[in-house]
């Protein structure tokens, strides 16, 4: 490996080095705008300090976990073990930067299979998720269990068995096909945030195994790029060291190695097996605070508001792809709420706040199954149930993130009611703030606008003479007749 030196900056736009991780990252979330921004908003008369791009994106990868079935902080772990390696073996400091980078967001491209996912499986995308991390896929007969055991897994033996046989005579080159389209979405969201390239390739290879018969190119060897070896190795070790403890880990590395890993990183990883404190605190941690640290010191990446942005909208795309009939969704719905806004005479950082509260509002999703997201029919009082909670989801990731924390309230509150009927929290008219009001119409413009599993996309008088029996009681009638007015609902 190449000796640690400094390398040649590797900023996308809106991201730039700090040459001290001691510059202040105090943010002033409302600052007064001035300056118009064309397209969109208008920007900051001063900009405000920035924030490590690190904190934001560790802290939106717990929306990346729970999209896998994994426990939270399994990217922040994962990356832990993966800079533990970087050290071992001598990364430069760029290639440290980009691994940091694609071991946190090794996952982007982790919703764009879920649909097809379960519909195969007829089952519960993220349990057949959670079981694939932990199964060796390369291997016929496990293959063939993992198919028996999870195919409607909520069935009787028959239909497993039924489902299962249908998996392995109609869906071949499937697992290859749904591996691409998450490696590449992957790839190409973090190239929307300006990461290194080295980033992207990481994550393109991460299901790439060193005999060749990994996935989706069957890369082999050398051919697979060196942090795409890392990722891999590092994300296999934190799930069987997460689920059985290290013994387990090291042993499954130890007998992948030659086959699924390259055999020198395996050799690598052994030189901390017997650091009792590493392991001890790894298994204690699912917090940024573990991480931060691992980010070169003078490679460490500072957002702006216009990077803020992007990651937003990033992370809108991995929020959508979840499912077909969300193609668009919060993109969608950011459009309708900032034009609502706008009608009704917002200043224009709350418009700020409104957006990317808009773009992320349905981030909790990323934990509710695509049989129940997908279904055709009308939801079980359970599956209703298990629905309702996306919201509280949302809640719980954006408040991880400081500068989205401040939103994180508004974007949770997108189904609460003026008459209190909503979810999750029951809030009325009196705790719910006028971007809550604007936010609540917009979804629900959007969601009739667009082609759901139970009926086609709806026409604008359709959807507003749908929406006006709610207006007053559920709906704000501001916010309503701003929508009323508009001759086109934006999308």
């Amino acid at each position: 490996m190449s000796q640690n030196a400094p390398g040649p900056p590797l900023c996308g736009p809106g991201i730039r080095f700090a040459s001290n991780v001691a510059v202040a990252t105090q943010i002033n979330d409302l600052a007064p705008f001035v300056a118009p921004r064309p397209g969109i908003l208008r920007r900051p008369a001063v900009e405000p300090a920035e924030v490590r791009l690190s904190e934001v994106v560790s802290a939106l990868s717990h929306a990346l976990d729970i999209t896998e079935g994994q426990p939270a902080g399994h990217a922040v772990r994962t990356c832990v073990i993966g800079m533990r390696l970087a050290e071992v073996l001598h990364l430069t400091l760029d290639e440290r930067s980009a691994l940091f980078y694609a071991l946190l967001l090794k996952d982007l491209g982790c919703s764009s299979n879920a649909a097809r996912l379960a519909r195969i499986f007829q089952a519960d995308d993220l349990l057949l998720k959670r079981a694939h991390k932990v199964t060796d896929w390369s291997r016929g007969a496990d293959s063939a269990l993992y198919a028996f055991r999870y195919a409607r897994a909520d069935r009787h033996v028959l239909a497993r068995t039924v489902q299962a046989l249908k998996v392995a005579f109609t869906e071949q080159g499937s697992g290859r096909a749904m591996t691409e389209t998450r490696c590449e979405r992957g790839a190409d969201i973090a190239r929307q945030l300006g990461l290194d390239p080295m980033t992207s390739e990481a994550i393109r290879a991460l299901d790439e195994h060193w005999d060749g018969h990994g996935m989706p190119y069957g890369r082999a060897g050398d051919q697979i790029p060196l942090l795409g070896r890392i990722c891999g190795l590092a994300q296999t070790v934190e799930v069987f060291f997460t689920a059985h403890g290290r013994d387990a880990a090291y042993a499954v590395a130890r007998k992948r190695a030659g086959t699924w890993f390259d055999p020198g990183m395996v050799a690598a990883l052994t030189a901390f097996e017997d650091d009792v404190a590493f392991w001890g605190t790894l298994q204690a941690t699912d917090q940024l605070e573990f991480v931060a640290d691992l980010e070169p010191r003078d490679r460490v990446l500072f957002a702006d508001e216009a990077r803020l942005d992007d990651v937003a909208e990033a992370f809108a795309r991995v929020i959508d792809a979840k499912s077909p009939y969300t193609a668009r969704h919060s993109a969608g719905v950011a459009s309708i709420a900032v034009a609502l806004g706008r009608a009704m005479g917002r200043p224009d950082e709350e418009l700020v706040t409104l957006r990317r509260a808009a773009l992320l509002h349905d981030i909790g999703k990323l934990g509710i199954s695509n049989a129940i997201l997908d279904k055709p029919g009308k939801l079980t009082p359970e599956e209703f149930a298990a629905m309702r909670r996306h919201t509280g989801y949302t809640l719980e990731i954006l408040r991880r993130v400081r500068r989205f924390g401040a939103f994180a309230e508004l974007a949770a509150a997108h189904h609460e009611r003026l008459d209190g009927t909503g979810y999750h929290l029951g809030l009325t008219a009196r705790d719910l703030s006028p971007l809550a009001r604007i936010l609540a119409v917009a979804d629900v413009a959007e969601a009739l606008t667009a082609e759901r599993p139970y009926r086609p996309a709806l026409p604008r008088d359709q959807v507003l003479g749908i929406m006006r029996p709610q207006v007053g009681s559920a709906l704000c009638p501001v916010a309503f007749e701003a929508l009323a007015g508009m001759n086109r609902i934006p999308t």
